[in-house]
């Protein structure tokens, strides 16, 4: 079952659990951190631990870069319209239930298609199966995931686990120079025009360096045959350079060739300057490209396809580990310096614990019901194994602090995780009760409104933790007492463990033997007139407020005559 938690205890669990979740570098791995929901089950939570002890250790702080490369590899099975399947008149029904691509009865009606695929000798043969049809949708998807492939071969290496992206990635290397032909297509223009802007460079300085000179007899030959109309001399004299022209063209056109993988003739041997790629040849260079593109594409997918889809499962599920690895990542980060709780103690006990979203905490040990063995610091031989706790003392002192801990360390060993202490002894619970002070909210309503919570909590059986943040604050003193003392009596006769926080510390004392006052005291203030507070709590030992330092402090700051009344009022203290 899950541990049950109040408001307030459950917004504790939200932050450990965000705090844990902005630690993932995948979406798809907090489906792994809902998993370690608090659970009331010992055995659960056993193998929780059990399962983080053992994998933890295989998180190498260098698997997280690659970890972050992984993403989902889909196969879908889609309709594809660059082909058609023609099959005779029994297949018909069964083919069209594959939907994977137009199909036809008729070889008629594949003229308009790149790819004709067949099972009556018409085209490329074929049968009616996933792979023989569309055997690029196994092999794309692996192809534009290299990456994801790459990533989870070195993750196999860092953890030393088996991989099959080494086998998977041998097997696409295979499609290498088609992709690089679909490359080319995709950048068709681009090259073409920069071809066409090279050759255009290399027409320009040769027309520049030409020049006729004619001498005599021929000046007046070349000057004769103009006169007489025969414009002609004047392409003749030109004709050397038109056949350099045209030298470049056929050079640029057999570079075309080699790259786009088929020859060509594209440039216009009409207009020779400025030379031009007409926008029809482009077209018309496209569709051929792409024609071969796909036929050859397909044929040497269907070779790889029956090689990669058995091993498609192994792929999905080594991926799926990544996730749990990335969240085994994020709990090892979080829990830096944590330790695994153990359990079966009659209580809460640990050893320099350490508040979590408090920055360079003071680490404090502490102990509710049966003391451990191991619990062993000043002051704790007056333990003894109380259940319900006073926790009195300084104003800023770490009381909130320390409830907050308890419930941190709670919840987190409900979890199955590490907890934030040195050596940790936890009571398997069924729910755990945080009550929170609420510093804005006074009067009738809201005195009912906590009293019906505090009652909830106590109303039946169970294994409770319940922490209570000075109920006295909203309610009178006098009334507090009466009412904070029956509540106590009701949780030690039911067995539950309780801490409440209470400046009424000595009157309580008095109407509750069988619980323990622990008090945490500010011992002075420093140079800068800053409260020194030790946050360990004293066991069995009032804690005193703060007020006598505060007007200490006061007195100390002041000039004048409110100097004068704070010296007096800190007299008052001193004399009283």
């Amino acid at each position: 079952m899950s541990l049950k938690l109040n408001p307030e205890a459950r917004e504790i669990y939200r932050s450990i659990r965000d705090e844990i979740a902005r630690k993932l570098l995948l979406r798809g791995s907090e489906a792994f951190l809902d998993e370690f929901s608090p659970t009331t089950n010992s055995e659960e939570i056993a193998r929780r631990q059990a399962y983080l002890r053992e994998n933890l250790q295989r998180v190498k702080p260098e698997i997280g870069e690659f970890i972050e490369k992984v993403r989902p590899i889909h196969f879908r099975r889609e309709y594809l319209h660059d082909r058609i399947l023609i099959v005779n008149e029994s297949e018909v029904k069964k083919a069209e239930a594959l939907g994977l691509c137009a199909v036809s009865t008729d070889p008629a009606d594949a003229e308009e298609y790149p790819l004709v695929l067949s099972t009556v000798g018409y085209g490329i043969d074929v049968e009616l199966t996933p792979t023989q049809i569309t055997p690029e949708l196994y092999i794309q998807p692996l192809w534009e995931n290299r990456d994801t492939l790459e990533a989870l071969a070195k993750i196999a290496e860092l953890t030393g686990e088996k991989s099959i992206a080494p086998e998977l990635l041998k097997q696409i290397s295979g499609i290498k120079t088609t992709m690089d032909r679909l490359s080319t297509i995709e950048q068709l223009e681009e090259i073409l025009h920069e071809k066409e802007r090279e050759l255009n460079e290399k027409v320009s300085e040769r027309l520049e360096q030409f020049s006729l000179t004619l001498k005599g007899k021929e000046l007046l030959e070349f000057l004769s045959e103009l006169r007489s109309g025969d414009y002609g001399a004047i392409f003749r004299h030109f004709s050397s350079v038109e056949n350099e022209i045209l030298e470049m063209i056929r050079e640029v056109e057999e570079e075309l060739g080699k790259i786009l993988g088929t020859p060509v003739e594209i440039f216009s041997r009409e207009e020779l300057y400025p030379v031009s790629v007409p926008p029809e040849k482009v077209e018309l260079i496209r569709e051929e490209l792409t024609r071969d593109f796909k036929v050859e594409m397909y044929l040497k997918s269907r070779e790889l396809a029956e090689k990669v889809r058995p091993l498609i499962p192994m792929l999905k599920q080594e991926i799926r580990d990544v996730y749990r690895l990335d969240f085994l990542r994020a709990v090892k980060l979080f829990a830096e310096g944590f330790s695994f709780p153990e359990l079966g103690a009659n209580g809460i006990a640990f050893l320099r614990g350490r508040h979590i979203f408090i920055e360079n905490p003071q680490p404090v040990s502490y102990v509710i019901g049966e003391k451990p063995q191991w619990f062993d610091i000043e002051g704790s031989e007056k333990v003894l194994d109380e259940k319900v706790v006073i926790l009195t003392g300084a104003n800023s002192g770490g009381k909130t602090s320390l409830l907050e801990l308890l419930t941190q360390i709670a919840i987190l060993t409900h979890m199955g995780l590490p907890v934030p202490a040195e050596r940790v002894g936890v009571s398997v619970l069924d729910e755990v009760f945080f009550f929170r002070r609420k510093r804005s909210t006074y009067g009738a309503g809201a005195f009912e409104t906590a009293l019906n919570g505090f009652v909830k909590a106590l109303r039946s059986e169970g294994r409770k933790l319940i922490l209570i943040d000075e109920f006295e604050a909203i309610t009178e003193p006098g009334a507090a007492v009466k009412i904070i003392g029956e509540l106590l009596k009701v949780a030690h006769e039911r067995g539950f463990y309780v801490v409440i926080v209470s400046h009424l510390g000595e009157d309580l004392k008095k109407e509750l033997p069988f619980a323990r006052v622990d008090g945490i005291e500010a011992r002075g203030l420093d140079e800068g007139l800053n409260l020194i507070v030790d946050r360990q709590p004293a066991f069995g030992k009032l804690g005193k407020s703060t007020p006598e330092l505060i007007v200490e402090r006061l007195a100390r700051k002041k000039r004048g005559k409110e100097k004068e009344i704070f010296e007096r009022i800190l007299k008052a203290f001193k004399n009283g």
